[in-house]
């Protein structure tokens, strides 16, 4: 199967050397996403929705403090065209997250409490200590991955993907069947995002061994000054990102009553499993390969091509998921899991134009418009934050819905701005739309419906 996913999208996105990076990484990372997918049933029958809902909370917290680990100098990494200058990229990729861990220890060690019962969520409180351990190692390995995606190591890349998701599944069912909960989801978590450490970092010592003797402070001070707008500008960008995303969660988790967060997190993690099958593999080469394209005045006609790949590729898939969701998941998950169901349906438009957009994104910082990009995420978390808020006011019933049509609305002004931004017209773009194969999927879905519903 893994091999004509590969196949398949070699013919459907750019020829030559990025579809075949990208291939490289789809087939070495279908194998982690499948046990991602494969593992949840067994664990939503040994972990209860309020186990996800700590979970949903670590997560967010996290995942706000890692966005901005590295000050964003990992995506630089690729950039430059000599190496001198990206191996100090790195060294300031990995000195900071170790900085953020230390002030994130202090104020867990000290506030953390009191921001627990903020939340009234007490019980979260308790794992806060695992969130300064989880930014370390997975800013880390960010950095790391960025210097091999710049080195062209897209097979160590995929392998350290398969590692991670098979840690994480063995972890979690591991502590989930001897019912320490929901410490064995957590600890899943954290290793999920750093377990290829040992395997970048012996291969950069090993391979590149040279480069990294030439590290210095003098070269990190250049390299600093040189490109400075990925802190200045970037971090607010991606802090902005990241909390619009998980700040409603926060929000959610202290205004709602019950499990709520925790179907929300099921849902997520339901549907990042296809999403990220392609779309991070996309965006990871297509920050390597953009630099050129933008140097020869064809970025436009590529993130056309790469856009419309995508959109033949996964938006189908996506829509029968989003169909059929509120009458699998019982099935799947368990029947006190529906109401995951039904927020994935809401989800999907959201989900689509994530799909569409977050492996083009880097565009803006291909292009210099590291401001745009800000101005952007800064729009796009008023937005989010700013509805669920007012949802939480006037109509407390509807919150995850509101947060689900945010996400598509905030999605859609980016894919505008990327496309403004590239010089792509909106005939461009339609011309790539495969309308009969995703009115083929939808016909699958509603038929897949009424089978279902017949033998029930």
């Amino acid at each position: 199967m893994t091999g004509r996913l590969a196949d398949s999208l070699r013919r459907i996105l750019p020829k030559n050397k990025f579809a075949r990076s990208v291939s490289v990484l789809v087939g070495g990372t279908a194998g982690s996403q499948a046990i991602m997918v494969l593992v949840l049933p067994f664990l939503t029958r040994l972990y209860t929705p309020d186990d996800f809902a700590v979970l949903a909370i670590y997560t967010s917290i996290f995942g706000i403090l890692v966005s901005v680990a590295c000050l964003r100098f990992e995506i630089a990494i690729p950039l430059p065209k000599t190496d001198a200058v990206a191996i100090n990229l790195l060294a300031l990729a990995l000195c900071f997250p170790l900085i953020i861990t230390c002030s994130t220890w202090l104020l867990i060690t000290f506030a953390g409490g009191e921001f627990a019962r903020l939340l009234g969520q007490e019980k979260a409180g308790e794992y806060f200590w695992l969130i300064p351990l989880g930014i370390w190692l997975a800013g880390s390995y960010r950095a790391l991955q960025y210097w091999s995606m710049r080195t062209s190591n897209f097979t160590l890349v995929a392998k350290t993907k398969f590692t991670e998701s098979l840690g994480c599944a063995g972890m979690q069912l591991l502590f989930g069947i001897s019912g320490i909960a929901p410490l064995g989801l957590l600890l899943g978590l954290v290793l999920r995002f750093s377990a290829g450490i040992i395997a970048l970092g012996c291969d950069l010592l090993t391979k590149h061994l040279a480069v990294v003797k030439t590290i210095s402070l003098q070269g990190m001070r250049s390299a600093f000054r040189e490109y400075h707008r990925f802190p200045k500008y970037s971090t607010f960008e991606a802090l902005a990102n990241s909390a619009g995303v998980q700040l409603p969660v926060l929000l959610i988790a202290s205004v709602v009553v019950g499990p709520e967060v925790g179907f929300l997190a099921l849902a997520t993690r339901a549907m990042a499993a296809p999403m990220g099958l392609i779309g991070k593999a996309v965006s990871q080469v297509y920050l390597t390969t953009a630099p050129d394209h933008y140097r020869n005045g064809l970025l436009g006609k590529h993130t056309a091509e790469v856009i419309g790949g995508l959109c033949k590729t996964g938006v189908g898939p996506l829509l029968f998921a989003g169909i059929t969701a509120p009458y699998l998941f019982p099935i799947i998950f368990g029947v006190e899991w529906t109401r995951a169901g039904e927020i994935v349906t809401w989800m999907t438009p959201w989900f689509v134009m994530q799909f569409l957009v977050s492996p083009v994104s880097m565009t803006l910082h291909v292009a210099g418009q590291q401001r745009t990009a800000l101005v952007l995420q800064i729009a796009g978390f008023v937005l989010r934050a700013g509805a669920v808020v007012c949802a939480t006011l006037m109509f407390e019933s509807y919150i995850v819905e509101t947060y689900a049509i945010t996400g598509f609305l905030f999605y859609s002004l980016y894919l505008f701005v990327v496309a403004r931004i590239v010089g792509i017209k909106f005939p461009a773009l339609r011309s790539e739309i495969p309308y009969k194969v995703l009115f083929g999927w939808v016909t699958f879905a509603f038929l897949c419906l009424t089978l279902l519903t017949y033998h029930l």
